[in-house]
């Protein structure tokens, strides 16, 4: 049974001029005015056509990057997050089409939904604590809107240990790990360094170790 943290009557989605966090309001304002062809608002989670029921894999970033997400308005789509999350997707049978790094490119996902742990972009691509926390208010029922979702897929620490918390699990008890495997909440929640340019240009995460997580997954999914 799920975690009684997940609570499907909660929204799902802030409002486009969502005010809960007023640093992360007021940038975004900021960018509107400097960048108004932009999409700069809260990033909606990314879903696949077949619809929420269909949802059996939700993978969790940390935020909206300015030039990618917060520019194009959908998840990893603008930057180089979206060529290796993407292309992996599609080698896994997770996603269909071609990734243009545009929101009208056609791609879909299949059997997969994509969202962040902050969905606002936040300076510095570094969200504060508290907008975290305050965030985690969308990541409750994001997890619960999906009635046959099997895993989650962590990107990163601070993706992980919200991720955690949303389904009622304890940080210290459920640490991140790349490669992790793990039981929360009645779901089970893997984790993987995120595909940034930074961590794959450092040689923190190779493609290989990308690929060797979504193998895992795919094999989960089909078990």
């Amino acid at each position: 049974m799920r975690a009684a943290a997940l609570n499907a009557a909660a929204s799902p989605e802030p409002d486009r001029d969502c005010p809960l966090c007023p640093r992360l309001h007021d940038f975004i304002a900021t960018l509107r005015e400097r960048e108004p062809s932009w999409f700069n608002a809260p990033v909606p989670t990314f879903m696949p056509p077949e619809g929420e029921d269909s949802v059996r894999l939700l993978i969790v970033g940390l935020a909206p990057g300015l030039r990618g997400a917060n520019r194009t308005g959908r998840p990893f789509t603008g930057d180089y997050a979206g060529d290796l999350l993407y292309g992996t997707l599609i080698a896994h049978g997770l996603a269909r089409g071609e990734f243009k790094a545009r929101p009208d490119d056609g791609l879909e996902l299949v059997g997969t939904a994509i969202t962040n742990a902050v969905r606002c972009v936040p300076p510095e691509n570094k969200p504060a604590g508290e907008e975290i926390a305050t965030c985690r208010r969308f990541l409750v029922p994001t997890i619960a809107r999906f009635p046959n979702l099997r895993a989650v897929l962590a990107l990163g620490s601070i993706a992980h240990q919200s991720t955690v918390r949303a389904l009622g699990g304890r940080v210290a008890a459920l640490p991140f790990r790349h490669g992790g495997r793990q039981e929360a909440g009645g779901i089970t929640l893997f984790s993987s360094y995120h595909c940034s340019r930074y961590n794959t240009n450092t040689g923190v995460l190779t493609e290989a170790m990308f690929v060797n997580v979504f193998s895992e997954i795919e094999a989960f999914l089909r078990g």
